[in-house]
């Protein structure tokens, strides 16, 4: 009898002991020979849509009902942002398009009619009132008065 020592495993693991799945594996292999394919591998594909993205615009209609809700339009648009994300999660993505393209049309709506609104709040207070209140100053000069 000789009694050479081989080394039980090779590769990157050489010095690593063996752990209980490894012997175990092993075990079943040497026992019950090499794994027979008898039947025919099949495959199943499952095609999963992705989720159809629906902007709900609610973040830019809440911004709008913040700080551009003119004639409440701001609000509005937050309301059918809402009802757009509720149709989402119920699973209606035709009903969701449809509240968001009406919120997407009211917050277009809100912001123009509330940067024209500040535009003209800023020319009335930096270019009108001096010129009214010049004309006024003028004519109380004048010893007009009343």
């Amino acid at each position: 009898m000789s009694r050479t020592s081989q080394r039980f495993f090779t590769g990157p693991h050489a010095g690593v002991p063996p752990s209980y799945e490894m012997l175990k594996e092993e075990h079943e292999v040497a026992v019950l020979g090499a794994p027979q394919i008898s039947v025919p591998v099949t495959t199943t594909v499952v095609n999963i849509q992705p989720e159809t993205a629906v902007p709900d615009h609610i973040v830019w209609s809440l911004f709008n009902t913040l700080f551009f809700n003119v004639c409440c339009l701001g609000f509005v648009a937050f309301a059918y942002s809402v009802k757009a994300r509720d149709r989402k999660m119920v699973g209606d993505v035709i009903g969701a398009q449809s509240y968001a393209s009406t919120a997407k049309s009211l917050n277009i709506a809100a912001l123009v009619l509330g940067i024209l609104g500040t535009i003209g709040s800023i020319v009335l207070l930096l270019v009108v009132l001096p010129a009214f209140y010049r004309v006024i100053a003028q004519g109380m000069q004048g010893g007009g008065g009343y």
